[in-house]
């Protein structure tokens, strides 16, 4: 038994060690064909940057027969998908996407994160090689998600860079390309670095910056020759030679000129250029032949089994029939869908087309509007704040109606500035609703006071209907609660006369924090007819030509109410009869400070303010501002400092007391905002009020984070600026006080 035992070990022993030889032998297999895979690899890329297109595409070959001999579905998707690439940098789209179609194929059976992200990243070139950028742009993010690969991270950001050239985001580009220059790729650096420098050049000539383009255009010249890159080293002397052409040093430009000559004798030459079409047309027959060849087997293996029997023979012989009875049937259905396919790929291209330029104008429109409203506030500042200073001035009567007159044309193009540059922030979605503490019913009683004037001038009884049950504190934007009724109940004044308007705020519901508002503005005016309310809260709409010139106006003010109601995630509504009146109402969700609810704030009113004795600091980079902010100043015995620039500021706010800062946002040098911030780290006490003309870009938010306590927009009214500065400076001694 022992003799049988030993026997049997001795036999698993051998089979042991012979299984164990056999995984180390397959293993040592796999590493060598792996190594030999990378190494016809790294020889396609430097093959594919020296623009050798023949030796490429043979190597090519090669990794593809390693590939269907081993049958890695990996590999041959990997083969496929630079085939497809090489052939559409060669300008060859149609080979391109033959190739691509049948990795599209071996895909759907793989899970292959790496395969499915360069997937997309040549489907986005073959969108931008149509020149669909947008598309393009969202299929190479979806790229960037699926793998982290560094390489194909870099040709992202290559491919970036072009489609934001293409559609003039200069800036964007530059951000990617020269990241590029600097890239760390163990695979491509110097090639990319090469596509990043020649890019960089020609965006330097469009921007007209011939200096950067030379030293773009060197740099890639240089790594070109180095590394033997002759496609791009061409590209290079021809930039090179237009940039000294522009820049008027021909000699330069004579002298890149012969050197791009040389290269096209020596590299671009029509036999080179044969060979590489002839191993191209070569590649493709053998892939297609081999297709052909695989189906031809197919087909053998089923004649010979239907051979074997003569029942088996009628029946595929019947079975054929009727499949190329459907198959003809299929060919001419297909050829219709392939038609419809052409017709909507068409329209959707004509409608991508259009889109994109919708976009552009859009994008446009915005900027412009933001540049001209903003550029106008300060010759206007100018207007309005001399006007005021003039009427200060005790003028003869006849001169008074003239400066009235001046006035009312200042106020009047102030609001319409206002109000397009409100729209413009809608429009680009600029606007976000602020969350901060504040009393309601002082939001509407200012809203009622400021408009009494115009109420009393038209005869007509202005009316607030407050519900005392409304928490007094509540957290919300009070600034755009404020322009929505500003805007309703100006409105509702303009069009009643000898009547009445009522302001209505109801609490409709609380719960713990939460409450429910009710408001309406009704009138008792002119009405508005069924078929004007379907349009009525459109840009620029009044009803009606009569309307408009009887009682002026711009057509904004409904159009600004609804979309501010909207950032609150609420609706306007109208309900009007033609010669009875109209109601605009809506409903608000808001937030309660259920700790301040019984808190009673001490305020001080405007006439409460003593500005004798009072020293400020201006901060003004414009000559006529300063004098205008002086005297306006002045005006009130209020004496001030004037820094011309940020820095200005920052020195004299160390070396002098101020009651307050008065900062001016848009300035050369620092900004107003980056000058409060370094003010701020050694005086976080002193009032510190922007004084700006908003434009597109700003943000409220934005000054109030940098330090800021209060903002003034230019131009502004007298009675406002005072207003603020009393409060900013007298609240500070009065909370000190108390």
């Amino acid at each position: 038994m022992n003799l049988l035992h030993l026997r049997l070990s001795g036999k698993m022993l051998i089979l042991l060690c012979s299984f164990l030889y056999a995984q180390v032998t397959f293993a040592q297999d796999d590493v060598s064909s792996t190594a030999k895979v990378q190494s016809i690899f790294d020889s396609y890329i430097q093959f594919r940057h020296q623009n050798q297109v023949d030796l490429a595409l043979e190597t090519l070959n090669e990794a593809a027969e390693i590939a269907e001999s081993n049958e890695d579905a990996k590999l041959l998707l990997d083969t496929y998908h630079q085939y497809a690439r090489i052939f559409l940098e060669e300008g060859d789209r149609e080979t391109a996407i033959f190739y691509w179609d049948r990795a599209s194929i071996l895909l759907k059976d793989l899970s292959y994160p790496f395969g499915e992200a360069f997937h997309k990243y040549l489907e986005a070139a073959l969108r931008f090689d149509e020149g669909n950028y947008f598309q393009s742009l969202k299929l190479l993010e979806e790229s960037r998600t699926l793998s982290n690969n560094r390489n194909l991270g870099n040709n992202i950001l290559l491919l970036e860079g072009y489609i934001f050239t293409n559609i003039e985001k200069y800036e964007d580009a530059a951000t990617n390309l020269n990241a590029l220059i600097v890239n760390s790729d163990d695979k491509e650096r110097p090639y990319l670095a090469t596509k990043a420098n020649l890019q960089l050049a020609q965006i330097s000539i469009s921007l007209d910056d011939l200096e950067d383009a030379i030293i773009h255009g060197k740099a890639a010249l240089e790594l070109s020759q180095k590394h033997k890159f002759s496609k791009e080293s061409k590209i290079a002397n021809q930039l090179l030679s237009v940039i000294y052409e522009k820049t008027g040093n021909f000699n330069e430009s004579l002298f890149y000129k012969k050197n791009l000559e040389k290269i096209k004798d020596s590299i671009f030459n029509i036999e080179k250029v044969k060979l590489e079409n002839k191993t191209a047309d070569r590649i493709r027959f053998d892939h297609q032949m081999n297709e052909i060849n695989k189906l031809t087997a197919k087909n053998e293996e089923l004649s010979e089994s239907k051979n074997r029997s003569e029942i088996t023979a009628i029946l595929t012989s019947a079975f054929l029939t009727i499949i190329s009875l459907l198959a003809v049937s299929l060919f001419r259905n297909n050829q219709i869908k392939l038609k419809t396919n052409d017709l909507l790929y068409t329209k959707n291209k004509e409608l991508e087309l259009a889109r994109d330029a919708a976009v552009s104008a859009m994008e446009a429109k915005t900027n412009f509007l933001s540049t001209v409203t903003h550029e106008l506030r300060t010759p206007l500042y100018a207007v309005t704040g001399l006007t005021h200073l003039l009427l200060e001035e005790n003028p003869s009567n006849h001169q008074k109606e003239h400066l009235k007159s001046l006035k009312f044309s200042g106020d009047y193009l102030l609001n319409f500035i206002n109000d397009i540059l409100q729209i413009n922030k809608i429009d680009a979605d600029k606007l976000e609703p602020l969350n901060i503490e504040f009393k309601l019913q002082k939001v509407l009683t200012d809203v009622v006071d400021s408009l009494q004037q115009n109420a009393n001038e038209n005869s007509t009884s202005l009316i607030l209907d407050y519900d005392p049950n409304i928490p007094s504190q509540l957290l919300g934007d009070p600034i755009k609660l404020s322009q929505i009724f500003m805007n309703l109940v100006g409105n509702a004044l303009k069009f009643t006369k000898n009547g009445k308007v009522e302001v209505i705020a109801k609490l409709l519901r609380k719960e713990e924090e939460e409450v429910k508002l009710y408001f309406e503005v009704k009138d008792n005016g002119i009405g508005i007819s069924e078929e004007q309310q379907k349009n009525i809260f459109d840009s620029f709409e009044q009803g009606s030509v009569q309307i408009n010139r009887e009682y002026g106006g711009t057509g904004l003010g409904l159009t600004i109410v609804k979309s501010l109601l909207g950032l609150f995630d609420s609706k306007i509504h109208l309900e009007s009869e033609l010669g009875h009146g109209s109601s605009f109402f809506f409903e608000m969700d808001l937030r309660c400070d259920s700790e301040a609810l019984q808190s009673v704030a001490f305020e001080l009113d405007p006439e409460e303010f003593d500005f004798k004795g009072l020293h400020v600091l201006v901060v003004e980079d414009n000559k006529i501002n300063q004098v205008i902010t002086k005297k306006m100043l002045n005006k009130k015995e209020i004496t001030c400092d004037i820094a011309n620039n940020g820095n200005e500021a920052i020195d004299l706010a160390k070396a002098n007391t101020y009651d307050a800062i008065l900062m001016d946002i848009h300035m050369p040098g620092i900004s107003g905002e980056e000058a409060t911030r370094q003010i701020r780290k050694f005086d976080e006490e002193i009032p510190i009020i922007a004084l700006t003309a908003i434009s597109l870009d700003d943000s409220l938010d934005n000054f109030y984070q940098a330090g800021c306590n209060d903002v003034v927009t230019k131009p502004f009214k007298p009675e406002v600026f005072y207003q603020k500065i009393g409060q900013n400076i007298f609240k500070k001694k009065t909370e000190g006080l108390v």
